[in-house]
């Protein structure tokens, strides 16, 4: 108690009762006594020290300007005059922060207080000043959070000796204020004036029972007043309660005790560490076994590999050429770079004087910046395989390793420094690879292109489509002329001077490629046509009469149909009613061959 924030740590307080007889017969041992948990094999027989190590030890977790800390003190005390219980005891609510506190200080006292009382097997005792409303008592609203019926919450009155004249704590005493189960005692502590002049706890408990006795009004409920009465009611309700939970307890240590025996179990049997040999020899053991599972993880010959997932020296196989490849494959070098910046960069490379041709310095700058982009997939690559070699290095550790927590610790931290060692020289290796390919462009490498090569392999692919395209238009042309025969089809080419009839049919002569109506010559000359000079679309361009006919088979457009004329020199169509003597080239028609054969004549 004190003027201030006192409890600013949860203090687990264990009363252990001992036995009065074995007090007496030990004269140099004290009847009372305390130790703390982090203070082994030091006793403390003085109630004084037991205080003013709380407050050292207090202010070395939580600091001297009032805040708080949600580590514990572990205290024993062992006295005769106890009873066989723990106790925690646990801050008070605040609102307002001072001192070194949080701004936040009300909501973490709350969740540490919820922490121990939502405990089904802990007795909340809910302290209230009996000089407030008891409605608006922060130790009720948290007892009614984990322990809504009130079951396990006694209510506790202080403060009844500084109330005000003419009121009294008879009905919270009564259970009618704020109902609870088990009800309220009342008790009259010391006051600061008393603790200041080191008022004894027995001399308090006499005040505190003459006070009452003094009080009339509290007659009805002795049995609810006073630090004794007070005990008693919390050794019955704690008897009753362990009782009521005993079934459950004793099913959780059978538990527990199972799961600790296969643990025992697991661990092998037990190692003869007497001597320095021994404790050597097994500490080779456990490190070669240690050494062979890790290998064998890596090599995929390890019993306990997983069937769900990749493990071991797999997973890293896949992140090699799964992962790593495919963020490689995905890589795009013209993702973000287009025409425009293409040009730009060409120009910006010529500076001030321009350029005649196309310099080097752009196509380095850009195939740099490409080049670039590499870095992040290595480096990713890296982090995932350091990754799983940490996972191996946990999945390697024996199982009878667990028997020594400190040379599993040594042996942990061992492996990661080793494995972290090497990942600053992977990655200092990966920016080195990187600025290498940075600094040179290797321009004579095979599958580099080059200009020329570029220049030629466009070229190639422009007269692979050419061909692709005038062996489709010859294949579709034989087509349609063995369609057109048997409908009269007929072909007319004119000159000066008539046309060349052959078997019945107009005739074209002096072809001299089928591909494309290359070379005709003069109409005297003309022959019979065969199928396959039509083996072309073409469009044929007018020529004068004493140049020959040439049509280039790149520009063919020729194709067999209804109603098709050929061009006239001055450019205008010509049919088959309209031409009489002057130079043309001729037109194709489709109907009646005797009309054909009769406009021909004409022609």
């Amino acid at each position: 108690r004190g003027p201030d924030i006192c409890t600013r740590r949860p203090l687990v307080l264990q009363l252990i009762k001992t036995p009065a007889a074995a007090a007496a017969a030990a004269p140099g041992q004290p009847s009372e006594w305390g130790e703390f948990l982090h203070a082994p094999g030091k006793v403390f027989d003085d109630f004084d020290r037991i205080r003013a190590e709380i407050q050292n030890e207090t202010d070395r977790v939580s600091g001297g300007n009032k805040n708080i800390s949600d580590k514990p003190i572990r205290l024993k005390i062992f006295s005769p005059n106890v009873l066989t219980m723990t106790l925690i005891d646990l801050p008070g609510i605040t609102k307002v922060p001072v001192g070194d506190q949080p701004s936040n200080i009300e909501q973490r006292i709350r969740e540490m207080v919820l922490q121990y009382i939502r405990e089904p097997s802990c007795i909340i005792l809910a302290v209230s000043a009996a000089n407030t409303d008891l409605a608006n008592s922060d130790a009720l609203q948290m007892a009614q959070l984990v322990d809504a019926e009130g079951a396990r919450t006694i209510g506790v009155l202080t403060k009844l000796d500084i109330m005000d004249r003419g009121t009294n704590a008879l009905p919270a005493l009564r259970n009618l204020v704020v109902p609870l189960r088990l009800g309220y005692v009342a008790v009259v502590n010391r006051s600061q004036a008393d603790i200041n002049t080191n008022k004894s706890m027995t001399d308090a408990r006499s005040s505190e029972q003459a006070w009452f006795e003094s009080h009339s009004e509290y007659s009805e409920v002795t049995k609810q007043c006073g630090v004794g009465n007070l005990a008693k009611r919390i050794n019955v309700i704690l008897g009753n309660h362990i009782r009521l939970m005993l079934p459950t307890l004793r099913r959780q240590i059978n538990e527990a005790l199972e799961a600790k025996s296969a643990e025992l179990k697991s661990y092998g049997p037990a190692l003869d560490l007497d001597s320095e040999s021994a404790r050597g020899a097994a500490l080779l053991q456990l490190l070669c076994g240690y050494a062979e599972r890790f290998g064998a993880l890596l090599q995929g010959h390890s019993e306990d590999m997983p069937l769900c997932e990749l493990m071991g020296g797999a997973r890293i196989r896949h992140i090699f050429q799964e992962v790593f490849a495919r963020q490689l494959r995905q890589l795009d070098p013209f993702r973000e770079l287009g025409d425009e910046d293409v040009r730009t960069a060409i120009k910006n490379s010529s500076g001030v004087a321009g350029t005649l041709l196309i310099p080097q310095e752009p196509f380095e700058l850009l195939v740099r910046r490409s080049i670039g982009r590499l870095m992040s997939p290595s480096l990713s690559c890296k982090d995932l395989v350091h990754e799983e070699l940490l996972k191996i290095a946990e999945a390697a550790a024996p199982k009878d390793l667990g028997r020594f927590p400190a040379l599993q610790r040594r042996l942990a931290a061992a492996v990661l420094e080793y494995i972290q060692s090497g990942a600053e020289p992977a990655e200092k290796m990966i920016r080195e690879l990187v600025a290498c390919e940075h600094e040179y462009i290797n321009t004579d490498h095979p599958d580099f292109i080059g200009g020329t090569r570029a220049v030629k392999a466009v070229m190639e692919a422009r007269e692979a489509r050419k061909a692709a395209a005038l062996e489709g238009a010859q294949d579709g042309s034989k087509q349609d002329m063995n369609k057109a025969k048997p409908a009269g089809n007929t072909m007319l080419l004119a000159g000066s001077g008539g046309v060349g009839n052959g078997g019945g049919g107009a005739g074209l002569s002096g072809l001299a490629a089928p591909a494309g109506l290359k070379g005709l010559r003069d109409s005297s000359s003309s022959s019979m046509v065969n199928d396959d000079v039509l083996a072309g679309r073409g469009r044929i361009a007018p020529l004068p009469r004493s140049n020959p006919l040439s049509i280039d088979s790149a520009e063919t457009d020729l194709v067999l149909g209804s109603s098709y004329s050929l061009s006239h020199p001055s450019g205008s169509r010509q049919d088959s009613s309209s031409h009489s003597g002057s130079s043309w080239f001729g037109w194709l028609t489709k109907g009646d061959s005797g009309r054909e054969r009769a406009a021909g004549r004409e022609g």
